[in-house]
């Protein structure tokens, strides 16, 4: 019997996210993605929680409404301005800016729209108002090793680790 998805498994996949209604894929990870299931979440805990029991070789999707992770869209973060005010390097549409506010706190913004007059950037998470689809492929399912467990995902190789770095999690 094959080995499935639970807490202590090494588990490496691929996924892709598509907008529900579109069908469009917003996002891709062609390379394997490798975590210790349990120890380490780098997904949505409900795309997590559906990866429990599947095996290597499973292809699963997951709806997720984009408001319960990112919570709803907030118009405040759409801020446009004249283009002469931008610098040259953040004028092209997707291009992402990293600004801070007054109390120090950054949030990454995305330019969204560009004319020869203004440059809107868009500081909501471009999944926010969205109902979209995870599909994985789990591509591996094993025990994890120590090491794996230890820092929650892939060893690759050469890689140094200095478990006096390391703190519980």
């Amino acid at each position: 019997m094959s080995p499935v998805v639970c807490a202590g498994k090494f588990v490496e996949l691929t996924y892709k996210v598509s907008d529900r209604k579109t069908g469009h894929v917003l996002t891709r990870v062609e390379f394997p993605l490798g975590y210790v299931h349990g120890h380490n979440e780098i997904l949505a805990p409900a795309v997590h929680s559906q990866l429990e029991g599947k095996c290597a070789g499973d292809t699963i999707e997951v709806p997720i409404d984009g408001n319960q992770i990112f919570g709803p869209r907030d118009e405040s973060l759409v801020f446009a301005d004249d283009i002469e005010n931008v610098p040259e390097e953040y004028r092209q549409v997707g291009t992402s800016i990293l600004m801070e506010n007054d109390k120090g706190q950054t949030r990454s913004f995305l330019v969204t729209h560009m004319d020869d007059e203004r440059l809107t950037v868009d500081g909501n998470n471009p999944l926010c108002g969205r109902e979209v689809v995870f599909t994985l492929e789990i591509l591996t399912v094993r025990d994890a090793t120590e090491e794996e467990t230890r820092v929650g995902g892939a060893i690759h190789a050469g890689a140094a680790i200095d478990p006096s770095h390391l703190r519980p999690v």
